[in-house]
């Protein structure tokens, strides 16, 4: 039996997305019990050349939401970097989980074999979808949620495996 690219996406999306929702509640919840202003959570680094909190969930989303477009050659959206609070924060999680919910596994039929070119200046990557699926994209989210969470949890905040991992 051969996986889908929707079951090797989005299903997975929405898992982790949801779980990093629930790890930004409890940070809020947190904060708010600590006195600590959102923006020291949404700034904190683990190293100084990383990106803070608020970039890696930013990250994270972005290629829950690109990754089915691309595979299916759909648009998506593109959302304003603006977030300053954890509320904001989950909000962007919100919606992008309403939009990933949106696709078909119909939509996903001969993604593996489709070229996707990722807009880097000057150096464009070209990969088919199963490729930029498997070794490009979920590599890259799963990235980008993990650093949010040790952020996260070396900020203090009380959260363990089975929150990162969610409900199973």
């Amino acid at each position: 039996m051969t996986i889908s690219m929707y079951s090797a996406s989005v299903p997975v999306f929405q898992r982790q997305l949801g779980a990093l929702g629930k790890v930004i509640d409890k940070a809020a919840a947190y904060a708010a019990a600590k006195k600590i202003q959102d923006a020291a959570l949404l700034q904190t680094r683990l190293f100084p050349d990383m990106l803070p909190l608020v970039r890696q969930v930013q990250i994270a989303a972005d290629f829950a939401k690109s990754t089915p477009g691309r595979l299916t050659g759909s648009e998506f959206p593109k959302y304003d970097d603006g977030e300053t609070t954890l509320a904001e924060l989950k909000a962007r999680i919100d919606k992008t989980l309403a939009y990933v919910a949106t696709y078909t596994p119909a939509q996903f039929e001969g993604s593996e074999g489709r070229e996707i070119t990722i807009p880097i200046p000057n150096n464009p990557l070209t990969f088919k979808g199963e490729v930029f699926l498997l070794h490009f994209a979920m590599p890259n989210f799963y990235f980008h949620v993990t650093t949010a969470y040790d952020i996260l949890r070396h900020c203090g905040v009380e959260i363990g495996k089975r929150d990162f991992i969610g409900g199973l």
